[in-house]
């Protein structure tokens, strides 16, 4: 069995007094595509940012404007502990995040984001070779590098989302709901390009709307319904479950 990347155990996220991840395990193992699927408000996205450390950073900076958040559980990332650890820190290790709805720095251009992706790699041929091979994924930022990011549209600023976080060197690649908002050409583009990043050995942590093809990409599942797991396995074992499909895939 290959080595556990990242490991979560009893992982609570509170905001306030409403629980929106509540006692969750799971974890993606070296060569693995994980996803991570279930209804709107389901703590998906809550989750991704206790374990790249961002409800940290998010309660160190809202001084009480959003309440109370508290953070609880282990979170182990290459064997060590990062619960509580600063986002940065954790960007430094090599566990990345794309955020949902893009989010690029809009007055900057392609290659200034991409760039800000490398900002911890000083050395100019290594941020080089990692340019290139954003480009060659995505053959349109190439062509549209001197751009200012803001005046992208959708598919393509998701594309330099996915780019940037590239830049980074992941040794783990947590993508948030990357189709979302997406026409089906751009959504079959940009899974397309995840599926290339998981072959050239990036492992990842994937939470997506479009369960099928979420479960057709993917190793292994979990289920996330108000902030619990309520199911993990293969694809076709979730998908042989009807009341799992009906009542909280939508299938």
């Amino acid at each position: 069995m290959s080595t556990a990347l990242l490991e979560i155990e009893d992982l609570r996220v509170v905001y306030d007094r409403a629980i929106l991840v509540a006692g969750v395990s799971l974890e993606v193992r070296e060569g693995e595509l994980v996803a991570l699927v279930g209804p709107n408000g389901a703590g998906k996205s809550t989750l991704l940012r206790a374990i790249s450390g961002l409800v940290h950073w998010e309660k160190a900076t809202s001084h009480g404007v959003h309440g109370d958040i508290t953070v609880e559980g282990q979170i182990r990332f290459l064997g060590e502990r990062i619960d509580g650890v600063a986002a940065h820190e954790i960007f430094r290790r090599g566990l990345v995040h794309c955020p949902e709805r893009r989010r690029p720095f809009r007055e900057l251009t392609v290659h200034e984001n991409l760039l800000a992706g490398a900002h911890h790699t000083p050395d100019r041929a290594t941020r080089q070779e990692r340019l290139d091979r954003v480009f060659g994924l995505f053959p349109r930022l190439a062509e549209r590098r001197a751009q200012v990011s803001g005046t992208l549209s959708g598919g393509e600023q998701q594309m330099l989302a996915i780019g940037r976080a590239l830049m980074g060197k992941p040794r783990l690649l947590c993508i948030d709901e990357p189709s979302l908002g997406l026409s089906p050409k751009v959504r079959g583009e940009v899974f397309d390009a995840i599926t290339a990043i998981h072959r050239s050995g990036v492992p990842i942590l994937l939470v997506e709307q479009e369960v099928a093809k979420a479960f057709r990409l993917a190793s292994r599942c979990y289920v996330l319904s108000q902030g619990r797991i309520l199911a993990k396995g293969t694809g076709p074992e979730l998908l042989a479950d009807e009341q799992l499909r009906t009542a909280y895939l939508g299938m």
